[in-house]
């Protein structure tokens, strides 16, 4: 499993947020000043956050995007899994994947669930105010 620019610049974009947010609306040019991301990029994850209710929008004067909780309230799982997909470390794994006709008698399935179990409870373990810190 490796985590796109798409998931690596959504919590980029959440910590702008939470950062220098204060409850306002921040305007998606400033976000991408600060982050070094292009705007263009940024039309792709900031619908998918919104639209999932992780952060809310206005377009117009005085308009761009906020935080809908606190940080403490976003955990990294949940961001990750938005903008990435599932995060299974093999394909057969998958949320929607057909049964792997060699499932029975796969000697690594044990292990890739292991695996999988770990990386998403430990994702999910961590949360936004966790990354706010810089100790």
């Amino acid at each position: 499993m490796i985590i796109s620019t798409r998931g690596r610049y959504a919590l980029r974009v959440m910590i702008d947020l939470a950062e220098n947010g204060n409850g306002e609306y921040i305007a998606m040019k400033k976000i991408a000043e600060r982050q070094g991301i292009s705007l263009k990029y940024l039309e792709q994850i900031l619908p998918v956050l919104t639209q999932n209710g992780i952060v809310e929008g206005i377009q117009g004067k005085g308009g761009g995007y906020r935080l809908t909780r606190k940080s403490e309230d976003y955990r990294i799982g949940e961001i990750l899994r938005l903008t990435e997909g599932d995060l299974a470390p093999v394909s057969c794994l998958e949320c929607g994947a057909e049964p792997c006709v060699r499932a029975q008698e796969c000697r690594t399935l044990p292990m890739w669930k292991k695996l999988h179990d770990i990386i998403g409870d430990y994702l999910d373990s961590v949360f936004l105010s966790d990354l706010l810190r810089k100790d």
